[in-house]
């Protein structure tokens, strides 16, 4: 392990050119718009209770809440008596058919959400659901049901009985946060984190076809992080996201937690600190920093660490209630971009109400990897007005779209070197009640945003669950 070092001097500013921050974008692309064509119910009587200031049903982390595969578009959630459910529509089509996969909602915990992924080897749906540094449970179809949808009835009997290992693999009795990636060679890979948030590692899990196999841990809790304020010596690397780029290329962007309150200026505040980047080009079997070192082997010793060198693409301490778990997306040509978000420094140097502070001053930045190689970060001017996250998609121009809390829409256009945010949908008619649900999955293959959201609710009293279309340019 090499002394932690920062990368703050390949940013070159706030303000960048469309030259240096596009290189793909032609003068004849279209800039990004959003046109609403609709929106359906999912269930008028979602559960509802609101832990952790968010919704077990829309929890943004959650990948994929909802996906589109094959011309279908699937979505899960926990009914008002707390039933796991899968549902399914045609494509732009307004109703959907919904199964029970016959397991029940154990606690109140908005962390214990429903994960789908489909393993394109078999064509079957895999779920993963209600886990928070315990057990859970796995559910997958039936060979083939994802590949036929049109001629494979859609019932109870195409799942098999819920498990609570990987079809007999038990990956850890402290499991949390599933996110299932599709490989390019046509795996499935289960993202999960080992442990618990002060103290937690990220591992892999990979199901071939035939069996599921733990690739095991890739990065590291040990190490020493020092601050203006006192040290930490343990920790958790929470990811924005996990993905594949059309090129094969694994990215994740991620933000460090400590586990020692020592390193923040308030006790108020939250630990989180700088946002890094790393990357796979073997299906997650090594992880490189930004300048191509290695610096992680899965499964290995040597895991990717706070005091790896070249990790950090854009440093921050730890007194600006730095969400974790935010958003990522790439863009046409493979390069990574982000959303993050914080209380900028000029509305004080010290946060001392993790969620007052972000709900009355944060605000999200867009921070990506430019034609050169550097990287560039621009604030979105759009209040946060909301202590939770924010998603990101790219349509066909690489166009950026920022999803923010309540479903509210802003763009950025590609041509513009994305200086140009503005906001598209204000979220009005929608009454949701903050954090969204994107399809990743469809943009690509109709080129529709398609979010689901929870409409406001108070105490424990249900209320509707929605997926809300909006079309993209053509």
């Amino acid at each position: 392990m090499r002394r932690r070092t920062l990368l703050a001097a390949a940013f070159a500013g706030a303000v960048v050119t469309p030259a240096l921050a596009s290189g793909t974008a032609r003068a004849a692309d279209p800039g990004p718009s959003v046109t609403r064509t609709g929106t359906t119910t999912l269930d008028s009587q979602a559960v509802f209770f609101v832990s952790y200031d968010g919704l077990v049903n829309n929890n943004s982390f959650q990948k994929n809440g909802l996906l589109t595969y094959k011309g279908y578009q699937y979505a899960v959630w926990y009914t008002a008596d707390r039933n796991a459910v899968v549902g399914r529509r045609v494509l732009g089509g307004s109703t959907w058919s919904t199964v029970k996969v016959g397991h029940t909602l154990k606690a109140d915990d908005s962390h214990n959400v429903i994960s789908m992924g489909v393993s394109k080897a078999d064509g079957r749906l895999h779920l993963n659901m209600d886990s928070h540094s315990d057990g859970f449970t796995y559910v997958k179809s039936a060979a083939g049901l994802m590949d036929n949808p049109g001629g494979l009835s859609w019932t109870a009997s195409r799942f098999g009985a819920p498990q609570s290992t990987l079809d007999g693999l038990a990956l850890t009795s402290q499991f949390t946060y599933p996110q299932f990636i599709s490989t390019p060679d046509g795996k499935l890979q289960l993202s999960y984190r080992v442990a618990v948030s002060g103290n937690g590692r990220n591992a892999l899990a990979e199901y071939d076809g035939t069996k599921w196999t733990n690739l095991g841990e890739w990065s590291g809790s040990t190490g020493t992080y020092t601050s203006e304020h006192g040290s930490s010596t343990a920790r958790n690397m929470y990811l924005h996201g996990i993905d594949y780029d059309r090129n094969g290329r694994l990215h994740s962007f991620f933000t460090w937690r400590e586990q020692n309150g020592a390193v923040m200026c308030n006790s108020g505040g939250i630990t989180n600190h700088d946002t890094g980047y790393v990357y796979s080009d073997d299906r997650g079997r090594t992880w490189r920093n930004n300048a191509g070192t290695v610096v992680g082997v899965t499964g290995g010793s040597d895991k990717v660490s706070v005091t790896d060198a070249g990790l950090v693409v854009d440093p921050l301490n730890p007194d600006h209630s730095l969400m974790n778990q935010e958003s990522q997306f790439t863009d046409s040509a493979g390069r990574p971009h982000a959303i993050i978000s914080y209380v900028p420094g000029r509305f004080g140097q010290c946060t001392t109400d993790y969620v007052a502070d972000r709900t009355a001053n944060g605000r999200a930045f867009h921070v990506r990897k430019n034609a050169s190689g550097s990287w560039q970060k621009t604030e979105i001017p759009v209040p946060l007005n909301s202590s939770q996250r924010t998603k990101l998609i790219l349509d066909k121009y690489d166009n950026a779209y920022a999803i923010f809390p309540f479903g509210r829409i802003a763009g950025a256009s590609a041509a513009s070197g994305y200086t140009d945010w503005k906001i598209l949908f204000d979220g009005s008619g929608l009454n949701a009640f903050g954090e969204v649900v994107i399809d990743e999955t469809r943009v690509a293959q109709d080129g529709v945003l398609s979010f689901m959201y929870q409409e406001k609710s108070s105490g424990t009293t249900p209320s509707a669950l929605h997926v809300v279309d909006f079309r993209l340019p053509a």
